[in-house]
């Protein structure tokens, strides 16, 4: 029999993939696309209605957000009564800053298989408005056909939260052809990339200015930081204390710009404070580098080697210490890291996985 080729209707409430600011959530929505048209469906964007509130306690954006849900479910519902439905719902990121208020009702009023992918849940976020729109999204949990977990962490989340909604692991992936280009390291050559927001991200780049001030003074390094934000300034504030000719800012490269970076790096360095995964330890790995990183979040989902106990800024400049000084064992651990991405969290693993488990939910072949 041959492979069911589906109409997916896709949904990212986060953030839409044609969102004009990147991000991993941004990256991810495009990649699961790609995913999704590799293993042979079509997948649409239904909408690309934002549903992000990010503060607890702003009920009119909530009352604005559900008024402009409703509307898109009408608009959608009434192009699916004449034009034809999907075959599927698929729905990525949703949680409790961000929930899906339009699939799980169109799902139910035309008898859709409703996937989630990253979906989490977190009782400590039951705040505020975050409690309503978190109880949408475990809502939404419950219902689906399949709920695609990338790490461990959400997995265990959904399981307490709800015990019997079904899952299946689905590994961070992205694709490593671009950052294929042979390694060619330059001695204490550090990189990171990495937006300038604040949050988590302003907390790792003062973790990172924090482990390069504890650096031996006779070791030789220079980092150079690829990317940008609102709070560049006060990242760059961080750094004062460090020699200015040792640090590059590049602002933000486009994937081009980034590979060939990676290419000339000896060792990636972020903390990772706050990550869901980090899709930059994979592009790093994929092209050779070994990592220095915490163990936080989904961090150990993507890196396996290289990460040390979150916090622990001497031991963050330790790590850099031993890869810097000996260049061997660099080599050695980044070749092995590139073949776990190659072998585990390549595009073409996750497609065959991805597929799998779309045709499992939804009548396999036809």
């Amino acid at each position: 029999m041959a492979a069911k080729h589906l109409r997916i209707a896709f949904y990212a409430p986060l953030k839409a993939p044609g969102h004009p600011v990147p991000s991993g959530d941004r990256m991810m929505a495009q990649m699961l696309l790609r995913c999704l048209g590799l293993a042979g469906h079509r997948a649409e964007v239904v909408s690309d209605l934002r549903a992000r509130l990010g503060n607890p306690d702003d009920h009119e954006g909530w009352a604005c957000l559900q008024r402009a849900a409703r509307a898109e479910r009408a608009r959608i519902g009434f192009d699916w009564r004449f034009g034809g439905a999907p075959d599927l719902w698929f729905c990525y990121h949703p949680y409790y800053k961000s929930p899906d208020l339009i699939g799980p009702d169109l799902a139910a009023e035309f008898g859709l298989p409703y996937v989630t992918c990253e979906a989490s849940y977190s009782n400590r976020r039951n705040v505020g408005i975050w409690a309503e729109m978190q109880a949408h999204s475990l809502a939404a949990v419950r219902g689906a056909a399949v709920n695609l977990c990338l790490t461990r962490r959400d997995a265990a989340g959904l399981l307490a939260a709800t015990p019997d909604a079904p899952q299946a692991p689905l590994s961070p992936f992205i694709d490593p052809v671009p950052f294929a280009a042979p390694p060619s390291p330059e001695p204490g050559h550090l990189v990171t990339v990495a937006m300038m927001r604040a949050g988590d991200k302003l907390q790792s780049y003062r973790h990172l200015a924090a482990a390069l001030a504890l650096l031996p003074a006779d070791l030789p390094w220079r980092l150079s930081v690829a990317g940008d934000g609102p709070e560049r300034a006060q990242v760059q504030a961080m750094f004062a204390g460090l020699p200015a000719d040792r640090l590059s800012w590049l602002g933000a490269l486009d994937q081009s710009g980034v590979a060939a970076l990676l290419a000339r790096g000896a060792a990636f360095v972020w903390p990772g404070c706050g990550e869901a995964y980090g899709l930059a330890y994979l592009e790093a790995q994929a092209a050779g580098l070994p990592v220095a990183a915490f163990r936080t979040g989904g961090v150990p989902e993507v890196v396996a080697e290289g990460a040390v106990d979150s916090g622990d800024t001497a031991a963050l400049a330790a790590r850099l210490t031993q890869v810097l000084r000996h260049p061997s064992l660099a080599a050695r651990q980044g070749l092995a890291a590139r073949g776990r991405v190659l072998s585990q969290h390549s595009i073409e693993a996750a497609t065959a996985r991805l597929g799998a488990v779309i045709a499992s939910v939804s009548g396999g072949t036809g």
